[in-house]
């Protein structure tokens, strides 16, 4: 099963570079270091052991944060690489690492690209987080002695079918891991239901229960609301997806009618996206603004486009009501940690199951709404912004659960020593 699984990963490598040219059209930075996608990542300049975190995107390079900031105390002689698949993702890693970490591309699950990756960069070990099970890159390193930990790992019900499919080989890649630290006790189930080692499978809770945010936050926040008129409805609609704008932008001639001064800010997930998102308000009726422009947001603002990467903690701490974007289609849903961590009251769509169970969590603590269509999306966001003081229950609600929900990075980075104590070569 593995030689087939490499044969058609090999013979698809001209599929995935027209998929970077396309991207490219639309995100220009798909265009720059391919060779990094083929194991070409330059060696370390250090003579320092490395540690290697993998984080696809942006979300698991947020999550990855306290993980690191606990790395560099148990582990301060060491340098840390971090890899990304997405231009979003490194761009994230620059902006919030600097030049603390190294970084490049994960190279494609082939080989030769694989054992190139790993003669430049010799990890002691690495972390892999959230589900990225590369079945190559797992058997490579498992040859080498180099032991992987995926962290945060989340295994949903649909996953777990999928996988089932190839049962054996599902088996076998997963006990390529050292150790498994599963979000939660279903995740650890569903892992072990595909063959999982019971003893390297561990539940450690969630890492991005632990946001980090500047201090600075809530004043900048608080003047920028002041730029926009204190006392005027705001509504953000983050992380969107092809098909929620429309609903959403619909939704909001509904909340007009009882807040015709609502500020509407919409954040697509995709930065490809920016352009369209803007012009389909603009189609619509609105009177628009994009970040990228740069100037104050007057008060005949009506939609309030976020063109810019890294400032989505800034808009949340400056909204009323925070609407989780890629849940009125059925895309899965993100993450709502974060507006938690700001107290707001936030809403979800339906569709939720790449993080049902926080969002579950989340809905039974009264700190999370579900809306299932616009019509809802509308009138709760309506009965919220008549009712500050169900707002601020919400948010307090959010906050209590998240601080009853930390610790997990230090959890995973006690896995780590004790399996890196008890296995020395």
């Amino acid at each position: 099963m593995k030689l087939l699984y490499t044969t058609l990963f090999t013979l698809s490598l001209p599929l995935l570079i027209a998929r970077l040219i396309w991207r490219g059209i639309r995100a220009p930075a798909y265009w720059h270091r391919w060779s990094e996608r083929f194991g070409s990542c330059r060696q370390l300049a250090t003579s320092k052991p490395v540690i290697w975190i993998h984080a696809v995107s942006v979300g698991e390079v947020e999550a990855c944060r306290p993980v690191i900031g606990t790395l560099r105390n148990e582990f301060p002689e060491h340098q840390i690489l971090i890899t990304t698949m997405t231009p979003t993702g490194s761009a994230r890693v620059k902006s919030v690492f600097t030049d603390s970490v190294e970084h490049c591309y994960l190279p494609y699950d082939v080989p030769f690209a694989i054992k190139r990756f790993l003669n430049n960069s010799h990890p002691q070990f690495g972390i892999i987080m959230e589900t990225e099970i590369w079945p190559n890159l797992l058997s490579i390193s498992h040859q080498r002695n180099i032991p992987l930990f995926l962290a945060n790992a989340r295994m949903s019900t649909r996953s777990e079918k999928g996988y089932a499919r190839f049962a054996r080989f599902a088996k076998q890649t997963l006990n390529n891991f050292a150790v498994i630290a599963a979000q939660s006790h279903d995740d650890k189930q569903r892992l072990q239901n595909l063959g999982a080692n019971n003893k390297d499978v561990h539940v450690i809770g969630n890492l991005k229960f632990e946001i980090n945010l500047p201090v600075s936050l809530s004043e900048q926040a608080t003047a920028m609301r002041s730029i926009w008129d204190i006392n005027r409805p705001v509504l953000i609609a983050a992380s969107t997806h092809e098909g929620e704008e429309e609903m959403i932008l619909n939704a909001s001639r509904q909340i007009r009618s009882q807040h015709p001064n609502l500020l509407l800010i919409i954040v697509p997930r995709h930065p490809e996206r920016f352009d369209r998102v803007a012009a389909l308000a603009q189609k619509s009726g609105y009177k628009v603004l994009r970040r990228s422009q740069n100037r104050p947001c007057p008060s005949d603002i009506q939609i309030f486009i976020v063109d810019t990467m890294g400032e989505l903690p800034l808009f949340y701490a400056a909204s009323d009501v925070a609407f989780v974007g890629g849940s009125l289609v059925p895309h899965g849903g993100h993450n709502l940690l974060e507006p938690a961590a700001l107290g707001r009251a936030v809403l979800t769509g339906p569709h939720f199951f790449n993080f049902n169970e926080i969002t579950q969590q989340f809905i039974k603590a009264n700190a999370a709404l579900q809306v299932s269509n616009t019509e809802e999306l509308a009138q709760t966001t309506i009965s919220l912004l008549n009712n500050s003081q169900r707002r601020a229950e919400m948010g307090e609600a959010g906050l209590m659960l998240m601080a009853k929900s930390q610790g997990a990075s230090s959890r995973l980075v006690n896995l780590i020593k004790y399996y890196l104590n008890h296995n020395e070569k």
